[in-house]
């Protein structure tokens, strides 16, 4: 049937629900009788909506998709604002769920039609006078279009219990309406060939319901001392990755933090040594800061019987660096000989050149403090002493430095020293 359909028939109805989302903006949305997911599947990516909910009686059905609404990398690569929660629900339309009610939209796409008149009663009770969600969309078919398909008289599917004309449909919707205080207004999807539209309506008939009450009033109703009912079995949950989570926004503070020091201090590199790295694309925001690297501290330790000097020699300006030697650390051993190994360079990228040429983590940190506060307690990110820049390794010394002295340190029995460690305490039992 979906075939003398374009867009088929199924995609027409998920649109219309998809169209009706982006208008309307329902935070809280439950689809009933979701079957294999697949209009949740379209609606997660709508994050206006921040709770997605499926029925279905055939729990089979929902496992065979469920994990495919499962975040993407991306989500948690670059995770938004946005909150969602996703939950799906083995259970039956004529069951009370207390999890359920509330909600800001319940559709049921070609459901109704699969339950029996009684149970069609009961559904009307459950959806409209105990979950009173603000909007519902429901689809059926409509009887009256059926003339019109190449097949043998008869309901389009073998499961269904009653095929609805138009009279039928609007007569049951009105009474739901009069019941539990809704209003609706009738459409559908599946347009008549050309002159038969009036005659015949559409393909798929649909009533969308509106609650006459205000939220207000729902909350009122929903805060009464009747006893609770859960009779729906939760078999899959998921909550995607949000900046409101603080370890997910430390996370991607951190991450952005590293990365735009690392490039910074690769184009500094770059102009000391002339050499350009492509793997490293500067952005016109960061070349703003490329001068705002300042020259690094230095630093002091006192040991019983030994004195350390720690000179980190770094940039002092991005597009100027200045000529730095190579610094020493010594010490006085127990015997009164003094030896000293070469320190490895730093690269100094002050925090308030990342907050300002980075917008991205101005946004996300929302000021300089803020910033230094979550670095401050981070592993991953070395500060300096007074927490006003991001202190890293100058690689290229390390590479050049590596072949050359590796030999000699690893024979000469003293520890390998680097930028702000300590000697061993037991260094003098290997002399």
């Amino acid at each position: 049937m979906d075939s003398i359909f374009s867009p088929p028939l199924h995609r027409q109805r998920h649109q219309f629900v998809i169209d009706f989302v982006k208008r309307n903006k329902p935070k809280k949305v439950v689809d009933l009788g979701c079957s294999e997911c697949s209009l949740l599947q379209k609606l997660k990516f709508h994050r206006e909506i921040e709770l997605l909910v499926g029925v279905d009686i055939d729990g089979a059905n929902i496992k065979k998709k469920m994990h495919g609404l499962a975040p993407m990398s991306t989500d948690y690569l670059q995770p938004s604002y946005d909150q969602l929660r996703i939950e799906l629900y083995q259970g039956s339309v004529t069951q009370e769920d207390a999890r359920l009610r509330g909600f800001d939209l319940v559709t049921s796409i070609e459901l109704i039609e699969h339950l029996t008149l009684a149970d069609v009663k009961r559904f009307s009770e459950v959806v409209f006078g105990y979950m009173t969600p603000v909007a519902v969309i429901v689809s059926t078919p409509n009887s009256e279009f059926n003339p019109l398909f190449p097949r043998p008289a008869g309901f389009r599917h073998s499961d269904h219990k009653f095929e609805w004309t138009r009279a039928e449909f609007k007569s049951w919707a009105l009474k739901v309406c009069l019941e539990y205080g809704y209003e609706v207004e009738f459409t559908g999807v599946g347009q008549a060939p050309p002159g038969q539209q009036e005659r015949v309506g559409f393909c798929s008939q649909i009533g969308v319901f509106h609650w006459l009450g205000g939220r207000q009033e729902c909350n009122m109703l929903f805060g009464d001392d009747a006893e609770d009912v859960f009779s729906y079995t939760l078999l899959y949950s998921i909550n995607y990755p949000s900046l409101h989570d603080n370890n997910i926004l430390q996370r991607v503070l951190v991450s952005e933090v590293l990365y735009w020091a690392e490039k910074m201090k690769r184009n500094w590199i770059e102009e000391r040594t002339g050499e350009r790295d492509d793997t490293y694309t500067l952005c016109p925001a960061e070349g703003e800061g490329e001068e705002c690297l300042r020259a690094s501290e230095r630093h002091m330790e006192m040991e019983d019987k030994q004195t350390v000097y720690l000179t980190a020699a770094c940039g002092a300006e991005m597009k100027n660096p200045g000529e730095h030697q190579e610094s020493e650390l010594f010490w006085t051993n127990g015997e009164g000989q003094q030896e000293s190994c070469k320190l490895r360079r730093c690269v100094s990228v002050p925090l308030a050149v990342l907050w300002s040429c980075c917008p991205k983590l101005s946004a996300l940190s929302g000021s300089l403090s803020n910033l230094r506060h979550v670095l401050m307690d981070n592993p991953e990110v070395k500060l300096s002493q007074d927490g006003s820049a991001v202190l890293l390794n100058d690689q290229e010394q390390d590479l050049e430095e590596e072949e050359e002295d590796h030999d000699d340190l690893e024979d000469s029995g003293y520890a390998v020293c680097s930028h702000g460690a300590e000697p061993e305490e037991d260094w003098e039992k290997n002399v």
